[in-house]
Order: C-alpha cells, then sequence, then structure tokens
C-alpha cells in the first residue's frame, strides 16, 4: 500500500473510532508497529492527528469545522423549543451533565438561577452561567478547541470516568436514518462516549435538520444508548420511528 493511501486510511479509521492505540492502528493497516508510528509522527507534524498516550487521535482540519458563533444561530428557533422541553425535564437540585454544542447553550440559557448542578466541556456554557450565584457550574478540565468552545483530550476524559450523574443533555451533528448518532469533529467523540459511560440517562437533543443527516464522520452510538429524544415536529418520521422501536421516548415540539 502507497504511503499516501495508507496515511488516508488510517485517517479514516482514526475518524470513525476515535482514539486507537498504535497496536491496533498496525494491525488494521497491515503494518508494523514501527511503521505505524513512523506514519503517526509524519501525520503529527502535518497537523492531521494529534498523538495521546499509546495512540493517536485524528485532527479536524480548519476548513472541516464552522466556528460556534456562526452555528449557534442556525435554526435558532428549532434549538430554542428543544431546550424548552429539555429544561422541564430538570428538577431544582438535579445533577446533569451538559455536552458540547448550540442546543445545550441554549438550554443552559433557560436554567439561569436555578439551583442545580451542571458539569460540563462546554465553555459556551461555562460564560454563560459563571456568574450564576444558584448554579453550581463543573468545568471539565482539558484541550480547549477555542474555534468550538469546548474542551477535549485524555483529561477531559478522566475527569468525565470519576462521575456518575443522573442525566445527560446529548448534542450531535447528525443522526443516520438508522439512529446512529454521528458527530463531526473527531476529538469530540472519546468525550462523548464517556459522557454516555457516566450518565444514567441520556437525552439526545437534535433539531429537525439532522434528521436524517450523515453531517458527521464518526459514530457515538446507536439509538439503544438513548434514552428520550427531543426534536421538532419537521424530523424525518421515519427516522424517529426507528427511536421508538428501540424503546426510545420520541418527544416532538
Amino acid at each position: 500500500m502507497l504511503r499516501e493511501t495508507r496515511h488516508e486510511k488510517l485517517l479514516s479509521i482514526l475518524g470513525q473510532e476515535g482514539v486507537l492505540p498504535i497496536g491496533e492502528i498496525a494491525k488494521r493497516l497491515g503494518v508494523s508497529e514501527a511503521t505505524a508510528r513512523r506514519d503517526l509522527t509524519e501525520l503529527g507534524r502535518a497537523g492531521r492527528l494529534t498523538r495521546v498516550y499509546g495512540g493517536a487521535v485524528a485532527t479536524p482540519q480548519p476548513d472541516e469545522e464552522r466556528p460556534f458563533s456562526e452555528v449557534a444561530v442556525d435554526d435558532l428557533a428549532d434549538k430554542t423549543a428543544v431546550a424548552r422541553r429539555a429544561a422541564r425535564l430538570i428538577a431544582d437540585g438535579d445533577v446533569v451533565l451538559l455536552d458540547i454544542g448550540t442546543t445545550t447553550l441554549q438550554l443552559a440559557k433557560l436554567l439561569r438561577g436555578r439551583p442545580v448542578t451542571i458539569v460540563t466541556s462546554n465553555l459556551a456554557v461555562y460564560d454563560e452561567l459563571r456568574d450564576d450565584p444558584e448554579v453550581t457550574l463543573i468545568l471539565l478540565g482539558g484541550q480547549v478547541r477555542s474555534n468550538y468552545r469546548s474542551v477535549v483530550g485524555f483529561l477531559t476524559e478522566s475527569n468525565i470516568r470519576q462521575l456518575h450523574v443522573g442525566r445527560l443533555f446529548l448534542g450531535a451533528s447528525g443522526v443516520l436514518p438508522d439512529g446512529s448518532v454521528l458527530d463531526s469533529t473527531h476529538v469530540e467523540v472519546p468525550v462523548k462516549r464517556a459522557m454516555l459511560a457516566s450518565s444514567r440517562e441520556v437525552v439526545l437533543l437534535a433539531t429537525a435538520g439532522k434528521f436524517p443527516g450523515d453531517t458527521g464522520l464518526a459514530r457515538i452510538c446507536g439509538p439503544q444508548q438513548i434514552d428520550t429524544l427531543i426534536t421538532n415536529k419537521t424530523s424525518d418520521p421515519a427516522t424517529l420511528d426507528v427511536f421508538r422501536e428501540a424503546g426510545v421516548e420520541v418527544v416532538t415540539v
């Protein structure tokens, strides 16, 4: 296999599965671990991936992701409606985990002045609530992604593994017709998966434009890992039926 072809295959594998150890990368590519390390070093120098302990994760390229400020105003009415319904699920005293994203930011705005505990990797949520005396705000540590206002990496994942929260409000870039929940940013996927594992209940917040949609390169989870889906009434009926068949409570607004 040509080096360039091997590099593209490696990036594709990392994009789909997140962080992989060197041994598994070598196995997938059919090369020695020494060759896999050289490939990782070359791609790391080119800014195409980030080396982590024992392996690597693909790095999104600048033209692959729009700034948070631009995404935040897309479908704002739909996001606000979804967030308003999600806020009704939160009682005073609850501990909730808010994922990255612009819909979770709208939810955070609705939680101002309420005696709740919010754990998040979303810097926009932090900015929204940091001066609120009623909210107990826990910001996860990690590498700052300034373009999308979040923190990621092994430190973030380690922080999350120390937690066990009642409810996660999860965002996504798109949802496939089979109910697969996708994200377009490789480095966010391991964080989202850690959040899923640390939460008793998972609420997916997704506006109509994401149903069905193939926006996103990496699979976060399937519908079986979602407890409640909150979306708009105009969302694709067939995709919503897939969630219902998986036992998910589907709420449309």
